[in-house]
């Protein structure tokens, strides 16, 4: 039915729009609670680790392949939406926060790579062209967050974290009430704790999977520090004045368009070819970086960022692509979420890295380091025939 991929990708910008939900907030809970800039990189590090915890059990228990999938995304909406309108109870501390985000992260985990998932389940076919717009759809999720913040700056921070759960909620709602259990599902057999390893013996999938690690090296870091390099550009020309909230929601959203053009043109020009041309632009955007990081030109940064954000994500759907046109089919969800689990692991290392390395000297330089994930992404799909 051709109302199927518009829910699917509405539900998942809705119940996406969780992830990045402290972070929009993190400069108002920072000064609320005289916290250390770091805590930034702890609170982004909190949802990654959750999303890893929960991956690694779903894949475990290959529920996505066991039970409805839809029924999962709607039970994880609804919970992830209520953990993370705790954090607006009075006398929240930071502790308290950090333990809220990785609950949280851990029912995202039923939420995109089992929205994937049912995806892949409707659309056997064109596949890649609608993980385009489902994983534009987490794009949009992840910076719709910033967006919140630009308009609500005169309310307080509550509200944007009230008003994610809200979304979430109504995105778990739709997607059990008018999506059904694709034609293409297959149902899982009985529960085998070993079985999620069994994709990673055929080559193609491998390739597929290196690949989407090596992509995900660079970009959840990306993401956490847009707000951060925009900072620093207003610190160093404090004539520029820019808003970080809105410019951040703008740079990050604008992926979602490169997904859905990238997904649209691997009809055409194949998946790998644009996954891998995707990679090598975003590797390039990395190691020119420190050409126009503190260029005297806002114009010239923003033009940039703009660059990168769509280079970093436009192969983040047709690797997801790949991974599921390689998988085993009956285990094609445990699958998602075991390579989802180790891709998220990875950015907990770059993101902690990147923190730990930085300095307001080296802050022009540091984020070279993010190209080491495309290079080696690019070396282990060299050769290799995926679909």
């Amino acid at each position: 039915m051709k109302r199927i991929l518009p829910v699917i990708v509405l539900s998942q910008f809705f119940c996406t729009s969780l992830w990045f939900a402290g972070n929009a907030v993190m400069g108002d809970i920072a000064k609320q609670l005289q916290l250390e800039p770091s805590y930034l990189a702890y609170l982004t590090s909190a949802v990654q680790l959750g999303f890893i915890t929960g991956t690694l059990v779903f894949a475990i228990l290959s529920i996505a392949d066991r039970f409805s999938p839809a029924r999962v995304f709607f039970i994880c909406a609804l919970i992830a939406a209520f953990i993370n309108g705790l954090a607006c109870l009075p006398g929240t501390d930071a502790t308290t926060i950090l333990i809220l985000r990785y609950s949280t992260g851990f029912f995202l985990a039923g939420i995109y790579p089992v929205g994937m998932k049912i995806a892949s389940d409707h659309y056997p076919q064109g596949l890649g062209k609608a993980l385009g717009f489902l994983v534009g759809a987490l794009v949009l999720g992840t910076s719709f967050p910033h967006l919140l913040k630009s308009l609500m700056s005169a309310l307080p921070w509550r509200y944007v974290i009230l008003s994610t759960s809200v979304l979430a909620a109504l995105g778990g709602c739709a997607m059990v009430l008018l999506v059904p259990d694709g034609a293409g599902r297959k149902q899982g057999s009985a529960l085998n704790p070993a079985a999620f390893v069994k994709s990673f013996g055929n080559k193609q999938f491998r390739a597929a999977a290196f690949g989407y690690f090596g992509h995900m090296w660079e970009l959840y870091a990306f993401w956490a520090f847009v707000p951060v390099i925009l900072s620093a550009y207003n610190t160093r020309y404090t004539e520029a004045n820019l808003n970080v909230p809105l410019l951040s929601f703008l740079i990050i959203g604008v992926g979602a368009l490169a997904c859905a053009g990238s997904g649209t043109l691997s009809q055409y020009k194949g998946v790998k070819n644009v996954a891998v041309s995707a990679l090598a632009i975003s590797c390039i955007c990395c190691l020119v970086s420190p050409l126009f990081l503190f260029a005297g030109s806002a114009w010239m940064l923003i033009a940039f960022l703009l660059v990168w954000s769509i280079a970093v994500i436009a192969d983040s759907p047709l690797f997801s692509t790949l991974v599921a046109q390689n998988a085993d089919q009956q285990l094609k969800g445990t699958a998602l979420t075991i390579v989802n689990c180790i891709g998220f692991a990875i950015t907990i290392v770059s993101i902690q890295l990147i923190t730990a390395l930085r300095t307001v000297e080296n802050s022009r330089y540091v984020y070279m380091m993010l190209a080491i994930g495309p290079v080696l992404g690019l070396v282990a799909l060299a050769g290799k025939r995926t679909k």
